[in-house]
């Protein structure tokens, strides 16, 4: 399928008329907002990494490299907990994989020359991916997915390494509740996306399974079981055992 032109504007979500015009600084004072609140908890993960028993390069290169930040608290609350590391690793990455999901629409959306696109994936997160798709046209688009890429990624991996430093000057962040930054700000942008009967009753199915198991199954584990939510919910409503009625958008 050849590629969609740079110049082309398509209406993203709940256009109107009226709204496929919008002010390149409106699209980067939202970028920035998003990019700032969320990128401050790096914090949170530079300490928490360092009582998980990471040093300050692998910190680092979680951040610099990894570049999601619920996986990598997943990765390192597994390794406080005592889990095995490769335990750890495949709960941190399964976790990742909605990343390639938002890549697929983003990349009809977004519409970037080949030549930039490997360089683009590794700003595909949670925070790009819903600064994009509130914009009005391609052209806005592109620019709250660069705007907050670039404000986050550079704020994420700085306060990550000033949290690590850090650390020793703080001591026991658990006492500080810092480790629950992180999962706090993914969940307040994950609840507003909750729209369907079907995506509460997976969300609510995989709280059950995560939290349930937690006592029973080493560290890690857990977040590996609920990700059975989105099958185990499809299987229900296709027995007609969950409601197929969708909720108003």
């Amino acid at each position: 399928m050849p590629e969609q032109t740079a110049s082309a504007e398509i209406p993203t979500s709940g256009s109107t008329t009226e709204q496929l015009v919008k002010p390149d600084s409106a699209v980067v004072r939202d970028a920035l907002g998003v990019g700032l609140a969320v990128g401050l908890s790096g914090f949170a993960f530079g300490i928490t990494a360092a009582g998980a028993g990471l040093d300050l390069a692998q910190i680092c290169a979680l951040s610099l490299l990894v570049f999601t930040g619920a996986s990598q608290f997943a990765l390192v609350g597994a390794l406080a907990a005592g889990g095995n590391p490769l335990t750890a690793a495949a709960g941190a990455f399964f976790l990742g994989t909605r990343n390639a999901f938002y890549g697929l629409r983003l990349s009809q959306l977004l519409a970037l020359p080949r030549s930039v696109r490997p360089f683009a994936a590794h700003w595909v997160i949670d925070e790009t991916t819903a600064v994009s798709l509130a914009q009005p046209t391609r052209r806005a688009a592109r620019l709250g997915f660069t705007a907050t890429g670039l404000t986050l990624y550079v704020l994420w991996n700085l306060t990550t390494f000033l949290g690590a430093l850090g650390a020793e000057a703080i001591g026991d962040t658990s006492a500080w509740g810092l480790d629950a930054a992180g999962p706090a700000v993914f969940l307040a942008l994950l609840a507003p996306m909750l729209r369907t009967t079907t995506e509460r009753v997976v969300a609510g199915l995989a709280v059950v399974l995560g939290l349930g198991l937690l006592p029973v199954l080493p560290a890690g584990v857990p977040v590996l079981a609920a990700a059975l939510a989105a099958p185990a919910v499809l299987w229900l409503q296709g027995r007609g055992l969950v409601n197929r009625k969708e909720t108003d958008r």
